[in-house]
């Protein structure tokens, strides 16, 4: 009997060729391209920043999976989805779009590298509206691995608020830390704008600070293995990381593809040994 393809979801907010800001951009290419010559079932999703050339990268509209509103502080975000394939790589990547948080020319910083004031809500807005659109998909992922702070929301959400959910409550998360990006703080609120139904303010209590390193001691505090994707990660997340004592994946061992994969074969063995 034939095994069942590894499902991998990949959460990133850049990715070659779409949006190339740092190392990142190339990761997210070449890992899910690797997975898939390993026979995993990719699905990648990123945000629509509106420097990403729609003609050039031939996005178009998906519109079963367009029409979901998120609500942020009460608000709703109308969530556009679109997509776009990578042919010679077989890959379709999907890009969530929102008028007010990603149809801007820049990505992170304004035109004077003054840092977005919204950029708490357009990560919360990415975080859930991701996790939205996988269930709309249809589509139960084994392993989740999201790439940077701005997917930081993903690990804590699956854990809490989705955890009963059938696309979510099997899957392990996988959270790649790089080196540290932004040097200011997000809005004071975010922890308290990040609750979700079935959450309280102890799930993002993590995420108070609002810098950095608090964006990544809380993904890490709910993700279920690390991965140190950068040399220059900082110190006091490094120490987060071992105290925390979950499974990681050494910088040092990045280069190699083949050490993913074992990665994500040991993850999802460490549920049989617990279950058994």
């Amino acid at each position: 009997m034939e095994m069942a393809k590894t499902k991998l979801l990949i959460v990133t907010h850049e990715m070659s060729p779409f949006l190339e800001l740092t190392k990142i951009a190339e990761i997210t290419r070449n890992l899910p391209q690797a997975m898939q010559d390993k026979g995993f079932e990719i699905r990648i999703l990123m945000p629509r920043f509106g420097n990403i050339n729609e003609r050039r990268n031939r996005l178009h509209e998906v519109i079963r999976l367009s029409g979901m509103n998120i609500v942020i502080d009460e608000n709703d975000n109308p969530l556009i989805i679109k997509v776009a394939s990578i042919p010679s790589a077989r890959m379709q990547v999907y890009f969530l779009d929102n008028e007010d948080y990603f149809q801007r020319k820049s990505v992170f910083r304004d035109k004077e590298n003054k840092f977005f004031a919204d950029n708490d809500e357009r990560s919360i807005f990415f975080c859930k509206g991701a996790l939205e659109t996988v269930k709309k998909l249809g589509w139960a992922p084994d392993v989740v691995h999201c790439h940077g702070w701005m997917t930081a929301l993903v690990p804590t959400y699956i854990k809490t608020s989705y955890k009963n959910d059938p696309t979510f409550k099997n899957a392990k998360v996988v959270y790649s830390i790089y080196e540290n990006c932004f040097d200011e703080k997000l809005n004071e609120h975010i922890a308290k704008k990040a609750v979700m139904q079935g959450m309280t303010e102890e799930d993002t209590k993590f995420f108070k600070n609002a810098d950095c390193n608090s964006m990544h001691c809380g993904a890490i505090q709910h993700a279920d293995a690390v991965v140190i994707g950068s040399d220059k990660v900082h110190e006091d997340v490094l120490k987060f990381v071992k105290d925390s004592n979950k499974p990681t994946l050494a910088f040092n061992l990045t280069e190699d593809f083949e050490n993913y994969f074992n990665f994500y074969e040991d993850i999802q063995k460490e549920e049989l040994i617990s279950v058994a």
